[in-house]
């Protein structure tokens, strides 16, 4: 059997192309089993994983939990915001804690860029980052990417353009890390203020104009806005924002081809996107969410069966 050339997802910078088309053909086979009668599978009862999210998120800790119950393994929880951090404990002494427990996984969001590296070095279980500040977020990546290859064929030679806030996302990072990977033509688009100064370094194309980014593209990934990590304002207004790097139905309709949307969620309806494109046909968010399901089974197992050896 194939396997993993890594012990850990730290980022999609420390995977090769056989890894990621690992990862999806195992996708392709848990999909199959989530849209069975019975959701579960075996795999892991002996595996122990513990969530350790120290900064709010919902939809990626619910992805998470319900990949690792799929997998029938025990999931232990624990959100650092209610807890010991507060008050004053170290990140190693919170997962010392908790390995302690014999736990052979940890899943990690953290607001520092590159806890998630320092936390494998200093540590025995295999780590998965679910995002580091504003570094990577390798499951949101792998899931995007497997959903454009559901919906598109293949992800090679697809034109693909990441709007909005890119100075702050760590989707938009390991997004062109992962699509670059596969051979996708990468461009990047949103104002000057919320685009990072080397970002061309990555070899991905700079566009200021909506419109024109969006008739080169076949697939448009719409950001979020994240007013939670700006200590500054970076434009005018929301309302202005919306005007130059909003999509609305009428903006896709006057193109001169059917693209595809995506967005990594939550969605700030009216923002970013309206909800007439949200809801429409072209939209994949919601494939987006049962593939992540997917794609967290296939890095868990794959990454658990390195450990059981």
């Amino acid at each position: 059997m194939s396997e993993l050339s890594v012990n850990h997802l730290l980022g999609i910078k420390y995977l090769n192309k056989k890894d990621i088309e690992l990862i999806f053909e195992t996708a392709d086979h848990f999909k199959e089993v989530i849209n069975r009668p019975i959701k579960k599978v075996p795999s892991l009862r002996d595996i122990t994983i513990a969530n350790l999210f120290f900064e709010n998120s919902t939809r990626t800790k619910l992805s998470f939990e319900l990949a690792e119950k799929r997998l029938s393994a025990d999931v232990i929880n624990f959100s650092a915001s209610q807890s010991s951090v507060k008050k004053g404990e170290t990140l190693i002494d919170t997962v010392n804690n908790i390995l302690s427990m014999k736990v052979d996984m940890v899943i990690m969001r953290h607001p520092n860029p590159g806890a998630s590296v320092f936390l494998s070095q200093h540590v025995g279980a295999s780590i998965i980052n679910a995002g580091d500040g504003a570094h990577e977020h390798p499951t949101q990546a792998l899931l995007d990417s497997y959903s454009i290859r559901e919906r598109l064929g293949e992800v090679k030679g697809k034109n693909v353009v990441i709007v909005g806030d890119i100075l702050h996302s760590r989707v938009a990072l390991s997004n062109i890390y992962a699509l670059k990977l596969q051979g996708a033509n990468v461009m990047v688009c949103g104002p000057k203020t919320l685009l990072p100064k080397h970002i061309d370094k990555l070899g991905v194309k700079v566009e200021t104009n909506l419109r024109k980014a969006l008739n080169w593209c076949d697939v448009a990934n719409m950001l979020r806005v994240q007013n939670e990590r700006m200590d500054i304002s970076y434009f005018p207004s929301t309302r202005e924002y919306t005007q130059q790097f909003g999509v609305n139905k009428a903006l896709l309709d006057s193109l001169n081809k059917e693209i595809t949307i995506m967005h990594p969620g939550p969605i700030n309806r009216g923002v970013e996107i309206t909800s007439d494109v949200a809801d429409s046909k072209q939209a994949i968010i919601l494939d987006q969410v049962q593939n992540g399901v997917a794609i967290r089974m296939a890095v868990i197992y794959l990454l658990a069966s390195k450990i059981k050896q």
